[in-house]
């Protein structure tokens, strides 16, 4: 479905809604603000068949849009929060869902709004502010949906003439709607996407500050928002290219030095290029994996067609319409060595499987162990209509019943000879997983599955782990998401080893990502604390950082600010500066 607007074709410049100021006032304002705009919503809710009803929760209001929070405001403190940890637990995703009469389509259109949980002292506040990349601002200005996003095409403006608007459909314009994910590079911080923009901003006030375009440095058309750092922070990422001879996959590397202080993304390079199994109709992928000395590509059967993307143009239709799954052909894995380029001779491959987020990825004994979450159906991508999201009763339950869930996988890729012949082996004694050389010389790998019963009717997604410690090296826990729902409602500790599962969970609550931060001259791999923003539905609730203790899964503390939030993506902790 196409974006809807007005049809009047009048050229008029209307002011944005007017918002709510409730957060800048004092508490008993706040208390009656929120209640009244909780009334509000149970009215809109209801005249929207919005409603909760027997069976599984409608959370409609965690994809509504929200009111930025621009200056920091204190939160209740239950517990005791430990004072070793300062810094800010920074998140990233969709806050605003329509301008004027125009709305989005998909979950991941709508604009970037970065939160800011900031610990010091046992105490937190919350801040949030949206970032003002040109889509923002520019729709904002003309108080309609100007720039198109990934499920959503803008419609041609109605004050340019028939010719100018019918040429604006042969236009493919990026957007700098960054609100994925935060990444570093050279020791700033950005936001970003899956485009060739990136936005950099101040992780202490939110601020929007500099637009990098990818493609000014090198020829890619994009990079991921999931890039991989190496102890001295040089950083690894992916990106596509689209040339004469069709799309490549490339493999990026950036420096961690700046040359000065105005630097970006100067001395970045493509250390290799990995041709498609169909030159028009490349894989999309989100994430990579990389071990110490390799980057694992894979190339997973969930097709972009080229050629459609422009005919979608014409016929009015977003990109999000050119993806299509082919359960039908093979998942391929690439492994390149990240410090010569060098593509392995060997490719592997597996059955039909759909990937966002690898785990970790690491070297044993002549093989790479790769660890992801994997889907049986990459349909899910599509499925994530705004429309869809905020269903409600029997039309959720149905439409939970699509939704393929997501479990920890691990492969392992023989980078030897230890492969021969046409029988299964196990090259790791400690995994059940198998690799079998075929007569064309393929190696096709089977997995072995990282959990036991405990996630059979959630799975888990937006796997995290000791990153600073155990990135690349062999590894024993991560965490993540457990999704009994549209979006996850627990979460989860995995021991790889054992295959058990802690969890946390709360009725009515639904918990983000979980991210590690390690104790102060910490030993073992789970000594630290996990940190969540955890969301809620009920715009009578507040919503509240969660701290737990990684080891034992139990809650430290919690802080409350009395704001609601959309459902985001990912975040990342950032240490106070001493």
């Amino acid at each position: 479905m196409d974006s809807h607007r007005s049809q009047s074709g009048a050229c008029l410049s209307l002011s944005p809604p007017a918002v709510l100021m409730f957060l800048s006032r004092k508490m008993q304002v706040l208390s009656g603000g929120r209640a009244l705009r909780a009334a509000a919503l149970k009215k809109f809710c209801q005249r929207t068949s919005f409603t909760t009803q027997a069976g599984v929760e409608c959370i409609a209001p965690l994809f509504q849009t929200v009111q930025e929070t621009p200056q920091p405001i204190p939160t209740k403190v239950t517990g005791a929060i430990p004072k070793w940890i300062r810094g800010s637990l920074l998140r990233n995703g969709p806050g605003r869902f329509e301008f004027g009469n125009d709305k989005y389509n998909h979950w991941f259109d709508g604009m970037a709004l970065m939160h800011n949980f900031k610990i010091e002292n046992g105490a937190v506040t919350y801040m949030s502010k949206f970032l003002q990349s040109d889509s923002y601002t520019q729709n904002k200005s003309a108080n309609r949906i100007v720039a198109s996003e990934f499920g959503t095409l803008a419609m041609p403006d109605p004050c340019k003439s028939a010719f100018d608007r019918f040429m604006s459909k042969f236009k493919i314009i990026s957007t700098d709607n960054c609100s994925v994910n935060y990444v570093l590079y050279k020791g700033d911080y950005y936001v970003s996407t899956e485009t060739n923009f990136m936005r950099m901003v101040d992780p202490e006030t939110l601020d929007t500050l500099d637009k990098v375009d990818w493609s000014k440095f090198i020829a890619v058309n994009g990079a991921t928002a999931h890039p991989h750092y190496d102890p001295d922070g040089t950083v690894y990422n992916m990106g596509n290219s689209y040339g004469k001879e069709g799309t490549r996959y490339n493999i990026i590397r950036v420096p961690p030095q700046k040359s000065n202080s105005g630097d970006t993304l100067e001395g970045a390079q493509v250390v290799c290029s990995i041709e498609p199994e169909e030159k028009m109709k490349p894989a999309y992928y989100h994430s990579f994996g990389m071990s110490e000395n390799y980057v694992v590509f894979v190339e997973q059967p969930l097709r972009l067609n080229i050629l459609k993307l422009l005919l979608n143009r014409i016929q009015g239709k977003s990109f999000s319409g050119i993806m299509k799954w082919e359960p039908d052909q093979n998942t391929v894995f690439h492994v390149i060595n990240k410090h010569t380029g060098k593509k392995h001779s060997t490719t592997f491959h597996a059955k039909a499987f759909a990937t966002f987020h690898q785990i970790n990825a690491f070297e044993d004994q002549g093989c790479i162990v790769l660890d992801l979450c994997c889907q049986d159906d990459g349909g899910a991508v599509e499925l994530f209509q705004l429309q869809n999201l905020r269903k409600s009763g029997d039309d959720l339950n149905e439409f939970l019943a699509q939704l393929a869930h997501a479990y920890p996988r691990r492969f392992v890729l023989p980078l030897g000879d230890s492969v021969n012949g046409d029988v299964a082996a196990q090259p790791l004694k400690y995994s059940t997983a198998t690799a079998a050389k075929k007569a064309d010389g393929k190696i096709w790998c089977t997995h072995e599955n990282l959990h036991d019963h405990t996630l059979d009717s959630c799975g888990l997604e937006f796997p995290q782990i000791n990153y600073a410690k155990y990135n690349t090296k062999k590894y024993r826990y991560f965490y993540g998401c457990g999704f009994q729902h549209l979006v996850g409602n627990s979460l989860l500790k995995v021991d790889v080893e054992t295959k058990k599962a802690k969890v946390w969970k709360e009725n009515g609550y639904y918990p983000s990502e979980p991210i590690f931060v390690p104790y102060p001259n910490s030993i073992e791999e789970d000594d630290g604390v996990i940190l969540s923003a955890v969301l809620t539905p009920d715009q009578n609730k507040n919503i509240f950082l969660l701290i737990l203790d990684a080891k034992d899964f139990t809650e430290i503390a919690r802080a409350e600010a009395p704001v609601q939030i959309p459902y985001g993506f990912h975040g990342i902790f950032v240490p106070q500066r001493s």
